[in-house]
């Protein structure tokens, strides 16, 4: 069935989906819903292991970030539900078919692009500046980002090692970097969390996803609308 946007925004349909729901389900939607974010979105360029890029889903799930952004030019391929252990139910997955695609759309959004590489002239993770909205760009496992984000990024960030090795495998990096943006943004004066109406199509969201046989479950409530 397709849901119209405004159905999205009816907090009376909301009520009615969660009549559906434990009270305890409701309001551990609400309390989850209260850390998410879309001041930081994550964005992984063909990453041939379909394990790194579930687990990397499964960080932005845990660490509160709303919306993973996967690029798809070379590897298209499904999400691993095993690894991502359900997380692809509560984070928002945006597909692109070229990075450019990519990029034009995100920067359109009001991010900045922001590349995660140890080979330029790179911010290290504490003292990145966390004020603006940004897109963290992670790259394949043996070559890391490409040279087409690289060049047209707006400023990049590195994880500070002092070991012999250069690199840490991309869900690993992801989960670092993510854990400190968020936590430093949660303790901040930002204007970082969801807003009321994104909440409320969260809400809707998470609950349809929570009940079986949504579409005749729906059908009864704009039944009763008419």
């Amino acid at each position: 069935m397709n849901i119209s946007k405004k159905l999205f925004q009816d907090i009376e349909y909301l009520e009615y989906l969660e009549s559906f729901l434990t009270e305890s389900r409701v309001e551990r939607f609400k309390e989850v819903l209260k850390n998410r974010t879309r001041h930081i979105t994550i964005v992984a360029e063909d990453v041939y292991q379909l394990h790194n890029t579930s687990a990397v889903m499964r960080s932005c799930e845990v660490f509160g970030v709303q919306d993973l952004r996967v690029i798809e030019q070379k590897f298209g391929k499904r999400i691993d539900k095993e690894i991502a252990l359900g997380a692809e139910k509560w984070v928002d997955i945006h597909r692109y078919n070229t990075v450019q695609n990519s990029i034009d759309d995100i920067r359109a959004q009001g991010y900045q692009i922001v590349a995660t590489t140890p080979h330029v002239d790179a911010f290290h993770l504490e003292d990145f500046d966390i004020t603006k909205p940004s897109a963290v760009f992670f790259g394949t496992e043996k070559s890391g980002l490409s040279p087409e984000i690289i060049e047209q990024a707006d400023t990049y960030i590195k994880i500070p090692m002092v070991g012999f090795t250069e690199s840490l495998n991309i869900s690993v990096s992801a989960a670092i970097i993510i854990q400190n943006l968020t936590t430093r943004i949660r303790h901040s004066d930002l204007n970082w969390q969801l807003t009321e109406e994104e909440l409320l199509e969260k809400r809707i969201d998470w609950a349809r996803k929570s009940i079986k046989d949504i579409d005749f479950v729906t059908e009864r409530y704009l039944e009763q609308k008419v």
